[in-house]
């Protein structure tokens, strides 16, 4: 199973993987107005670079969320075959938690 900090890597991967293209949507919109077929070119270019982008980082948001609501199936299907080994879990993190908070 995937680690959780590595699905917050992915997560926090998405967001500033949107915001570059968002960014670079705004750039694409700014110079529109420009008469120059290099530009105009480029332009083009970029707008096909940035929706193969968009396609590909919807596609692994999806993954993600396949992946994160799998997880939950599996953690819910053990707490309920396994319902006082996992009320003892928690009840030994409460205490960690609690005991941590206490010493502040």
């Amino acid at each position: 199973m995937e680690k959780l900090s590595d699905q917050f890597d992915q997560d926090q991967l998405i967001n500033e993987f949107k915001a570059v293209v968002a960014d670079a949507e705004a750039l694409i919109k700014a110079t529109a107005n420009s008469g120059d077929d290099k530009l105009s070119d480029l332009r083009a270019r970029a707008e096909e670079s940035l929706g193969i982008a968009k396609a590909r980082i919807m596609d692994i948001q999806t993954e993600v969320l396949a992946k994160t609501k799998a997880a939950a199936k599996a953690t819910d299907a053990y707490v309920h075959e396994n319902p006082w080994r996992s009320i003892g879990f928690a009840a030994s993190i409460g205490v960690v938690v609690g005991l941590l908070i206490s010493r502040r």
